[in-house]
């Protein structure tokens, strides 16, 4: 697959292509001339000898200091230099991709007064494979995500580190010269363009909402196995319960569950059992409220994110008109924000998910399952420490889930004395998720094992190929197992898609 930018950017799944699919990127001819056009109007500019921020002025606190023009390249260079200051462990590599990708769409939009020469260069950097080391620590979302780009813009000139295969650093001047590649030299703004912006966090943010929509369906998914297992009723995500609340998210969300729960003898056993509950506990009964407003929060983070992706970042900003004008639009609030609100979401996708692990290892709660789903329960311990497990995670994403948006740090000398903290949020959210495909494994796991123990009596569809996707790594009831490694793989049947094609093809798509 090669992806095209156009001077109309580019589109998430094309984010998630070159993050994830290792896509190959091209510049399309109108986006060349863009910003061969814009580059035109600053090199006009700098000719004329008037001051603009970025172009004959210093940076930030400094943007009142007037440079020479015999140093100005030598100013753009300084830049990257100095901002490429993060510290700590390499963000991952779809990260990284994804924030290239980005910021070769900001630029090919024709507003931030480069040569398209350096747009090319990123994407050279992106089609072989190389990765700028880009370390977590150095953003706070201020003037978007200076730190961080500037680590991918150092490796332009040939200076900075590579991210290796096996995870070590490289000379970024090696791996140039190992792919035949010259480092760049920059002219009057363009080390600004390269750094200015919230293309990390919009990345991040990106890959987030991928992420969240499968694990939004996959939450449904193990919630019907749970209450299947525990002899709950399907009666509760009838769609005429629903209409009459009209939340969208809720809507899909009961839909799933009452399909996943149908031509289930589990099911039939107990329907017209007079002595059965009237009415389960709130973690079954109340499961699409809960992840339909997720689902319903994803929807209006994906709406946001769309609109970053057509907006303008950069500042100063070069108009067709001929003005450059300083903007504000490269602060992260709006990403901030959105990032925030969907990682108390999906951490409460997750807490709901363990309250039903919980009762279906409680033998008081279970419906004549054995305790912690061990047929030998006493020398035998069963599931009862995957829970610990899911109430630790359950505990960190709480803590998690407490806003970095709402925190701001004075920096510049007091210039830039707000700032969004976009990337922290959009990074912590990323684990927030990966914490809830843990969670929704261990329900999965759970789940499984008394549909199990149900035997002889057949599950539903989705059931049994739930049933199927597990028994191979995890067994039947029975003596305890070392439950690491079984965990690990119920991880990777949870965030893989086979488990969901499998019900899918059973039961019709999820919505």
């Amino acid at each position: 697959m090669t992806v095209i930018v156009q001077p109309t950017g580019v589109s998430a799944a094309d984010v998630i292509a070159v993050a994830r699919g290792d896509a190959q990127v091209e510049i399309s001819p109108a986006a060349v001339e863009a910003m061969a056009t814009s580059r035109a109007i600053v090199d006009g500019i700098e000719a004329s000898g008037r001051p603009v921020y970025g172009v004959s002025t210093g940076f930030g606190a400094l943007a009142n200091t007037s440079i020479a023009p015999e140093r100005r390249a030598e100013l753009q260079h300084a830049l990257i230099r100095s901002h490429a200051a993060g510290i700590g462990a390499p963000m991952p590599r779809e990260v990284v991709r994804a924030m290239m990708l980005l910021r070769v769409r900001s630029l090919a939009l024709g507003r931030s007064g480069v040569r398209p020469v350096l747009a090319q260069g990123l994407v050279d950097l992106l089609n072989h494979d190389l990765t700028p080391w880009v370390p977590e620590h150095g953003s706070l979302g201020a003037s978007g995500d200076l730190a961080p780009l500037a680590h991918c813009a150092i490796v332009l000139l040939g200076e900075g580190w590579v991210l290796g295969k096996d995870g070590s650093r490289l000379s970024a001047a090696e791996a140039l010269r190992t792919a035949g590649l010259q480092p760049l030299e920059l002219a009057a703004k363009e080390g600004l363009a390269l750094i200015n912006g919230t293309d990390g966090m919009l990345g991040m943010l990106l890959l987030a909402i991928a992420d969240a929509s499968h694990l939004f369906a996959m939450a449904d998914v193990t919630t019907a196995l749970a209450i299947e297992a525990m002899l709950g009723s399907e009666r509760p995500f009838l769609p005429e319960l629903h209409s009459i609340r009209p939340h969208p998210g809720q809507a899909a969300s009961a839909a799933n569950i009452h399909r996943l729960l149908q031509d289930s003898a589990i099911m039939d056993s107990h329907r017209d059992d007079l002595a059965h509950a009237v009415q389960d506990a709130y973690s079954m009964r109340c499961a699409p409220q809960v992840a339909g407003a997720a689902r319903d929060t994803l929807d209006f983070v994906s709406v946001v994110a769309g609109r970053e992706l057509v907006s303008v970042v950069d500042n100063p900003v070069v108009l067709p008109d001929g003005r450059v004008e300083s903007t504000g639009n490269f602060h992260g609030a709006p990403l901030g924000f959105a990032a925030d609100y969907l990682a108390i979401a999906a951490s409460e996708v997750g807490a709901i998910a363990e309250r039903r692990v919980d009762r279906l290892l409680d033998v008081t709660r279970s419906r004549d399952l054995p305790p912690f789903l061990s047929p030998d329960a006493g020398v035998n311990s069963g599931l009862m420490i995957a829970q610990y497990t899911a109430a630790g995670i359950v505990a960190e994403n709480r803590r998690l889930a407490s806003p970095a948006s709402v925190d701001s740090l004075p920096t510049s000398g007091m210039q830039e004395d707000h700032v969004s903290m976009g990337w922290a949020a959009a990074k912590k959210l990323r684990i927030v998720l990966d914490n809830l495909t843990s969670l929704l494994a261990v329900e999965l796991l759970s789940a499984v094992r008394g549909l199990q123990l149900r035997a002889p009596l057949a599950p539903s569809p989705a059931g049994r190929a739930a049933v199927a996707a597990v028994t191979p790594f995890a067994g039947g009831p029975g003596p305890d197992v070392f439950l690491a490694p079984v965990l690990e793989s119920a991880r990777a049947v949870v965030s893989g898609p086979e488990l969901r094609a499998a019900i899918e093809e059973a039961v019709g798509q999820l919505r």
